[in-house]
């Protein structure tokens, strides 16, 4: 048998192997635009929380993952941070301030930064 028989047949082999291992991939069509996401967990939505109020240049006063509490100030405004595994499985975060909040998007920006750290 020739060099490129054998060539040929080496090449055939090779992607009739590339095609199988593809074919045990799962492929799902989604529309563009469209973002898939996966259920948050409870320590990556915790971690986005506190980063998300970092980000926005609060200092972190509180980092408690049993109670779902984190805290953080800047200036004289006070942030918290309530992380809460809910029964369906879904974890629900909400910010509130407190204090003398001297900036009205505050809790926007760290919405926002949240959401960006959790990949929205």
């Amino acid at each position: 048998m020739g060099e490129g028989v054998a060539l040929k047949r080496l090449l055939l082999a090779a992607a009739g192997g590339a095609l199988v291992t593809l074919s045990a991939c799962a492929y799902y069509a989604v529309p563009a635009g469209t973002v898939v996401m996966r259920p948050a967990s409870y320590d990556r939505s915790f971690a986005a929380a506190a980063g998300a109020m970092s980000d926005q240049g609060l200092a972190i006063t509180v980092q408690d993952p049993a109670s779902g509490t984190i805290a953080g100030k800047l200036d004289s405004s006070i942030v918290t941070a309530s992380v809460r595994q809910q029964a369906d499985g879904s974890v629900q975060v909400r910010f509130d301030a407190s204090g003398d909040t001297r900036d009205p998007t505050l809790l926007q920006r760290i919405s926002l930064s949240y959401d960006r750290r959790m990949g929205r």
